[in-house]
């Protein structure tokens, strides 16, 4: 694979966007780009800050002014490593928020396409394949259940399954409506339902996909 690379990976909350955008990485020597930790570390920052939610102006101020930088599954912000930091249940309630503004959506877009300026990569969020790259190379929506998705999350978090459902459901919804990149399957992209299978399972499925479509000598671009 001499060219340079876009894998992109769509889906809801829960679906297992990251251990396997992870995985297929790996797999094939790609940088993963996990982009809701991005949204995360805008939100941590404005928290931190005392920036209110409904701020937007400000908000587009910090996305646009932050430093961000994800390699090796480490996340910095202005040089300091966030990994830990941005996965706080506050800090996911301001995440669903802030990613819901456009003017951070867009900051934070023109930062995850410079990445692919410089080697092959494997994305993962909510608008990949329908905003951030629309002629990506390979483009998969990976799906799950609403049981499934809450089960796996309760298992990660330790929280009620009940209270994790309704968490679920009401990002869903905030996701599917807003009015900036909301989620949605893009034409051309697979459809990959995860429920009931393992992860070796979907991550093959992917592999054998990005395998076909790379040999194909088809051209990547943004």
């Amino acid at each position: 694979m001499s060219k340079r690379i876009v894998v992109a990976i769509d889906g809801p909350a829960g679906a297992g966007k990251s251990t396997i955008a992870r995985r297929i990485a790996e797999k094939l020597g790609f940088l993963y780009i996990d982009t809701g930790a991005m949204y995360r570390a805008v939100a941590l920052w404005a928290l931190r800050n005392g920036s209110q939610m409904e701020d937007t102006a400000q908000l587009e101020q910090l996305a646009l002014a932050a430093e961000i930088s994800l390699a090796g599954g480490v996340v910095m912000l202005n040089g300091e490593d966030v990994t830990a930091a941005i996965r706080t249940p506050e800090v996911s309630a301001a995440a669903s928020k802030v990613a819901a503004i456009s003017g951070v959506r867009r900051a934070l877009v023109e930062k995850q396409r410079a990445y692919s300026q410089t080697t092959s990569v494997v994305m993962e969020g909510r608008d990949i394949g329908t905003v951030v790259f629309p002629n990506a190379l390979v483009k998969v929506f990976l799906d799950a259940s609403a049981t499934e998705r809450a089960r796996r999350r309760g298992t990660e978090t330790g929280e009620e399954i009940a209270a994790v459902a309704r968490q679920i459901e009401e990002r869903d919804a905030r996701d599917m409506t807003r009015a900036a990149s909301p989620l949605m399957q893009a034409p051309d992209a697979v459809y990959v339902d995860s429920s009931g299978k393992s992860v070796d399972d979907v991550e093959e499925a992917i592999l054998k996909l990005v395998r076909s479509r790379a040999s194909n000598g088809k051209e990547v671009t943004r």
